[in-house]
């Protein structure tokens, strides 16, 4: 059995019907025929996580998730453990117009900097997109692989544990990283820790569609839909803002983590200015904190095991079999999938466009981790404020997600425009010190709110109950994607020798991503066709069920 579903349309049988409800129809039965012939030897069959009587979200449950997100805030992974393997990278690197043993930073250097790689020398900007890009590569096969198995059984509890434990290793590894010549052993760490931590993120946010199933405040609202008090579209909007507010509350508490951790920092930046180490410790104290934060919800997380794994299947080939049964479903599911194809887009031209910044910026600074760390805080701050005041502004007037993600939008291809115009004029563009306290304040306003949404309209598109198998593919999206925008940059930047020239190409990425997302997918619709196939699925599940124990009477 299953939790009670919604209610379906059923089509009229007299010319009353209307085309919205035959469609619903005809892509619920859609779904069953998929499970009828997925029922062979030749692959799974789709099994929906859902089970009846699962437990109510407690608040100690919920707290714990939320803390968890507070330390997994990319301070160490994603911010500083990239600066010390670029830092390192640079002081081992030299000035191609000097040649071997001269410096990068000597006076009246050429500004660029290279290092020996596959027979040649390589910049190390393009050194470091091709680690993010290799990053996003095993992203790819490890959200392909075991992505959707962490809906059966208790897999994906263990998965989280895992990838998050892997990632603390790393960063404490860091430890060890004190001189130039460990640049290849920094490469290698950063890339462990931001495979991981990528991880952390995908099967994290695969968590919460089923959190907000489960308050006791979407409980109460699914009683009074199965039993007529209140209509489907009054609940779809109620769960909807409930996945919103779980959604921006935990992005939140990640951004307050972010400010928390980063004045941690200064109590070591500050007094151990002159330390050679003040950075390794600085990473020690981040990953600590993030440990103190994050191992509370692997104690509270109430048991919710998906079912069990199909009889001669296994966890390290199912994934695959089921993503490529589910990327079938494009028919049944089109407004999901053209999302999925949008947001590879957009998600591959803000994490690159980030990453490019981000090498920009340390080189304006000169890798200082303390410069770093004032400005994170001034992104920090601006993001929570916006996110809970998108949220609040969001719950006040009934904005629909969509809508909230398409403001933020504007500013993800705004912030690749303005880096393009670096190209032709040294004023603006990323060339001065006070853009990049810009760039940090508006990202913090805009894009903060930009990943709440991202997961929140996923969550809205994906069918309940298989939660874990539609965010592994947007996690594909989401960070695997990203493996086409820095092997494309560091091309560009190591054939023009300027890192400026990669932004006009992620200004087209992110615009053209953005018009798909603008004109293309219909939200509520898209919406009814996950509740429709999930319920198809459920109810074919549920027959097959009911005929295999009628026929072992």
């Amino acid at each position: 059995m299953s939790l009670p579903t919604l209610p379906t349309e059923e089509v009229s049988h007299n010319d009353s019907g209307t085309a919205d409800e035959k469609t619903q129809m005809e892509r619920g039965s859609g779904s069953s025929e998929l499970i009828s012939n997925s029922m062979d030897n030749d692959g799974p069959m789709f099994v929906s996580s859902i089970t009846k009587d699962e437990p109510i979200v407690t608040r100690k449950e919920l707290w714990s998730y939320y803390l968890y997100y507070n330390g997994d805030n990319g301070v160490g992974p994603l911010g500083f453990s990239m600066t010390l393997f670029q830092s390192l990278a640079f002081s081992a690197g030299y000035d191609p117009a000097r040649g071997p043993g001269s410096s990068c930073n000597a006076d009246g250097s050429s500004g660029n900097c290279v290092l020996p790689w596959a027979g040649g020398t390589k910049s190390v900007s393009s050194i470091v997109l091709i680690a993010n890009g290799i990053c996003f590569a095993i992203m790819t096969m490890i959200f392909t692989t075991i992505g959707s198995a962490a809906d059966y059984g208790t897999f994906g509890r263990w998965l989280l544990f895992v990838v998050t434990v892997i990632c603390w290793a790393s960063q404490y590894a860091e430890m060890s990283l004190t001189t130039p010549s460990s640049w290849p052993l920094a490469m290698a760490l950063y890339m462990i820790g931001f495979i991981s931590y990528g991880a952390t993120l995908v099967f994290y946010a695969a968590i919460f569609p089923r959190l907000a199933r489960n308050t006791s405040h979407t409980r109460t609202l699914l009683a009074k839909c199965d039993s007529g008090e209140i209509t489907k579209e009054e609940y779809e909007v109620e769960e909807s803002m409930e996945k919103n507010r779980i959604s921006n509350i935990s992005t939140a508490h990640s951004n307050i983590g972010y400010i928390a951790t980063l004045c941690l920092n200064l109590t070591i930046l500050l007094p151990l200015a002159s330390n050679p180490k003040a950075n390794n410790y600085t990473l020690v104290l981040v990953n600590s904190y993030w440990v103190i934060t994050g191992i509370w919800w692997f104690i509270f997380q109430e048991p919710r095991p998906g079912p069990p794994l199909p009889k001669g299947e296994r966890y390290i080939t199912i994934g695959w079999k089921q993503l490529w049964a589910a990327s079938k479903q494009y028919k049944q599911l089109p407004y999901t999938f053209i999302y999925l194809f949008a947001f590879f887009l957009l998600a591959d031209g803000l994490n690159t466009t980030g990453t490019l910044v981000s090498i920009c910026q340390n080189d304006k600074f000169s890798f200082s981790f303390l410069q770093n760390t004032y400005l994170g805080l001034a992104q920090a701050i601006t993001s929570t404020m916006s996110t809970l005041g998108f949220w609040y502004f969001q719950r006040y007037f009934k904005v629909s997600t969509k809508k909230m993600f398409v403001v933020t939008n504007v500013v993800t291809i705004f912030i690749p425009f303005w880096g393009m115009l670096g190209i032709w004029t040294g004023k603006i563009g990323f060339h001065n010190a006070w853009e990049f306290w810009a760039y940090n304040v508006v990202f913090g306003l805009f894009q903060a709110p930009y990943y709440a949404f991202a997961q929140t309209m996923m969550a809205e598109l994906t069918p309940p109950g298989f939660d874990n198998m539609f965010f592994g593919l947007f996690g594909l999206s989401n960070r695997a994607s990203s493996m086409i925008g820095p092997n494309v940059i560091q091309a560009i930047i190591d054939k023009s020798g300027s890192n400026w020239m990669g932004f006009p190409f992620l200004f087209a990425l992110c615009f053209a991503a953005s018009l798909v997302i603008w004109f293309f997918i219909d939200v509520e619709k898209g919406r009814k066709d996950a509740i429709a196939w999930a319920d198809g699925i459920r109810k074919k599940s549920d027959l097959v069920s009911s005929s295999f124990d009628v026929a072992h009477e």
